[in-house]
C-alpha cells in the first residue's frame, strides 16, 4: 500500500466528530464498528487511537469533545501516521478560518 490515493491526499485512518462542549473541559471517545474486523482489529485500531490521543491531547483547545470513529484503514496503519492524521485534523480546527473582506460600497 503506497499510503495515497489517485487523488494524492493520504488516507486517513480516522475519522472525527469535533462537538462544542463546557468552556473547560475536552474529551474523546472512541468507537470501531464490525466493518473494522474483528475484535482483535477492533481492539488494535483503538489502542493506537487512544495512543495517538495521549500525545496530542495537551494541543488541544478546551471547550471541544471529540469522538474518534476507527476505519478498516485504521488496523493497518502505524502509530505514526494516526498520530500525523490527528494532528493535521486538529490543526484544520484550531487554525483561524480566512476572513472575508466586505467590498465597499459605491459613495
Amino acid at each position: 500500500m503506497s499510503g495515497f490515493t489517485a487523488g494524492g491526499s493520504p488516507p486517513s485512518p480516522l475519522f472525527w466528530s469535533p462537538t462544542p462542549a463546557g468552556a473547560g473541559s475536552k474529551s474523546g471517545g472512541i468507537t470501531a464498528t464490525k466493518k473494522v474486523g474483528g475484535a482483535v482489529q477492533r481492539n488494535r485500531a483503538k489502542r493506537l487511537i487512544r495512543a495517538a490521543w495521549r500525545e496530542v491531547e495537551p494541543e488541544v483547545p478546551y471547550g471541544w469533545d471529540f469522538i474518534f470513529v476507527a476505519r478498516a484503514r485504521t488496523t493497518g496503519a502505524k502509530m505514526q501516521q494516526v498520530r500525523a492524521a490527528m494532528a493535521a485534523q486538529l490543526r484544520k480546527l484550531t487554525a483561524p478560518s480566512p476572513k472575508k473582506e466586505k467590498p465597499q460600497e459605491k459613495p
